[in-house]
């Protein structure tokens, strides 16, 4: 039995990247991601939806990520459906669900009119080509 697991969103960040390294010393960074849909309701009138992702990114796309990337930039992640469990400082076990990005794309920053005042910061000169090999050794520090 085939099974599939790839994702593709479209969104802007929430906030800053947050860079970290684990013991072995493999890059991380998790991303915020807010994907919005438009549509219509019943009565016709215009709505919007906003559904708020945790992206993580691994290895050499991480740092590329956390040196050009910041709040309200809009990315492309392709990746898959990750799900880790956990149990916090009470005890309780906790699960959440997020995307492993495998590759992230920087999307041309939209004229600050467009953006309706949301400043996007500066486009790089010019934006590495990398591919994000998946290093995962390890615990997060």
């Amino acid at each position: 039995m085939a099974s599939l697991n790839k994702i593709f969103l479209m969104g802007n960040l929430t906030r800053d990247p947050e860079l970290r390294y684990t013991p072995q010393g493999a890059a991380v960074v998790n991303l915020g991601l807010a994907v919005n849909r438009y549509f219509k309701d019943k009565a016709g009138q215009n709505q919007k939806d906003t559904c708020f992702i945790n992206v993580i990114v691994w290895g050499q796309m991480a740092e590329v990520c956390n040196q050009y990337l910041a709040k309200g930039r809009q990315i492309l992640v392709e990746g898959r459906l990750q799900s880790r469990s956990w149990k916090d400082n009470e005890g309780k076990n906790r699960t959440t669900i997020e995307v492993k990005a495998d590759n992230v794309q920087f999307m041309p920053n939209r004229p600050k009119e467009e953006a309706k005042g949301v400043d996007l910061g500066e486009e790089p000169q010019e934006t590495p080509d990398v591919e994000n090999n998946n290093q995962e050794a390890g615990e997060v520090s």
